[in-house]
């Protein structure tokens, strides 16, 4: 069954005005009555870095955790892995590893081998934990700094994040450069060469070429897709304004005409992009 993880934290970490910490935790309340596997809630990382999430743990104690539907965070050192170990009720931790040695600097102040160091260092806690790890490669199908890319740099990154333990891997197409072409020859080739991970997409896109993409991950075997509600948040080092988070609501468009059962509480969703105008305008 397919998994669709929301992600009101890559929604809102993007936005000027602070978000009260009553409206956050308003907001996640209803996405978690709708029925996704995960919601990507907030993260533990520098307020320096990203002020919209300094009320994480703050978010957290206000959510009503009655549903099935798993919590994930996002850290970028040890330091914001052991604050969010410190919180049963987070079930995944998200680290950022990125293909692009530049982007890896900017994004956690390390580089791809340092972040390898705090990738292995992850997987052990959240083992010891009995919580799981999700691993993004971050410019996972290119960057605009001119960093190497290439499908063996990708394949041998994974290598390297398998033999470390990684059980979770999400391709993520930070600045929307992925296409149905590398979609379609990179997914399917993970797949085979590493059948033991559960491989996902985090794609970004402009609102006219989200289709060909999300249908070259599904027709490739995807089961695990990251998405925004209403396409909201995304990378500000995009070329393309428009481009962000693929619509929770394409999505969902996109699999019901596949056939599959998601078994969504609509009226909820309904209540959630509703209730997304006071956020987000």
């Amino acid at each position: 069954m397919t998994k669709l993880i929301e992600c009101p934290r890559d929604a809102m970490q993007g936005l000027h005005d602070f978000i009260p910490t009553e409206v956050k935790a308003e907001y996640i309340n209803i996405l978690l009555k709708v029925g996704f596997d995960t919601i990507d809630f907030g993260s533990f990382v520098s307020p320096k870095a990203i002020p919209q999430l300094k009320d994480t743990a703050g978010v957290l104690e206000k959510l009503d955790l009655s549903s099935d539907t798993k919590l994930l965070a996002i850290v970028a050192n040890i330091r914001g892995v052991q604050d969010a170990l410190m919180h049963q009720e987070i079930s995944y931790l998200g680290f950022p590893f990125s293909i692009s040695e530049t982007f890896q600097q900017r994004n956690t102040n390390s580089s791809i081998e340092q972040s390898l160091g705090t990738v292995e260092d992850l997987l052990n806690r959240c083992d010891r934990a009995g919580k799981q790890a999700v691993i993004y490669l971050s410019m996972g199908f290119g960057n605009p700094y001119n960093d190497p890319w290439s499908h063996e740099i990708v394949e041998s990154r994974a290598a390297e994040l398998a033999e470390r333990g990684a059980k979770i891997i999400s391709l993520a197409d930070t600045t929307g450069v992925s296409t149905p072409d590398k979609i379609n020859y990179l997914y399917p080739h993970l797949l085979k060469s590493f059948p033991s991970i559960e491989f996902g997409v985090h794609l970004h896109s402009n609102p006219s070429s989200w289709q060909p993409k999300i249908e070259a991950a599904w027709n490739s075997g995807c089961k695990r897709f990251d998405t925004a509600l209403r396409g909201f948040g995304g990378c500000p080092m995009a070329s393309d304004d428009l481009t962000g988070n693929i619509a929770t609501e394409n999505l969902i468009s996109f699999l019901d005409s596949k056939g599959e059962a998601l078994s969504l509480d609509q009226d909820k969703w309904k209540e959630a992009i509703e209730y997304s105008s006071r956020i987000f305008g």
